[in-house]
């Protein structure tokens, strides 16, 4: 049995959920101070991805960015940089992708966080930089465990916007995709092992969050 796939899996995981740490923290801070009226817009259009289907990001991406486009062009000419059947493509497809699952977590955490906090915070005149980082996000590391592990989980769960995207190339070709072409084959053997392997890394991802969950719970009661 070919590893390869599990190998590109784990890496496309691992950078979209270390890409999106640092993305999310920023957004998901604005997301729960912020007293922008417009920002449940911005809010509803990061969550979007949620119950998109995966076709249709896929879709608007390669119309946007792929070779044809005149973004995806202008990358491909000056950058040598192709965001279509490429892993880099397949890596800023699940930054998109898996956004929300990133930022609901914490910004959840940070609007929990207790008023009084808040207030002593900005009696002691902390800067907003240092508040996040050195008391709120401390403050709320169970909820940041959490984005992480549900944004790593759904990750290596991918399958049509990753197909879509990266196509069946061997530097995207990753394990969900490779369960499809083994089935496909007729090589059951195969796609079974494959599927088992996923099966299990994926209870294993579910009984951590849970773990997480119900650690969450425990300090709140």
């Amino acid at each position: 049995m070919d590893y390869t796939p599990f190998l590109v899996t784990a890496k496309l995981a691992l950078l979209t959920t270390v890409i999106l740490f640092f993305v999310a923290i920023p957004i998901s801070h604005f997301l729960a101070f912020s007293r922008w009226r417009g920002k449940i817009i911005l809010e509803s259009l990061l969550m979007l991805p949620i119950i998109l289907p995966p076709t249709v990001l896929g879709f608007y991406f390669l119309s946007y960015l792929g070779p044809e486009s005149s973004i995806g062009a202008f990358f491909e000419e000056h950058f040598d940089l192709a965001f279509a059947f490429s892993f880099e493509g397949i890596l800023l497809g699940s930054v998109i992708y898996c956004l929300p699952f990133m930022i609901s977590p914490i910004t959840s955490g940070l609007r929990e966080i207790p008023r009084n906090m808040k207030e002593s915070v900005q009696l002691l005149g902390k800067k907003k930089i240092n508040a996040l980082w050195k008391v709120y996000l401390p403050t709320i590391k169970t909820s940041i465990w959490s984005g992480i592990v549900l944004t790593f989980a759904h990750t290596i769960g991918e399958f049509g916007l990753v197909l879509m995207i990266g196509g069946k190339m061997a530097e995207t070709n990753v394990a969900s995709v490779a369960i499809y072409d083994e089935m496909n084959a007729l090589n059951y053997d195969v796609a079974n092992n494959y599927a088992m392997i996923l099966l299990i890394v994926s209870f294993i991802l579910i009984v951590t969050l849970n773990l997480i969950i119900r650690k969450k719970r425990f300090h709140v009661a």
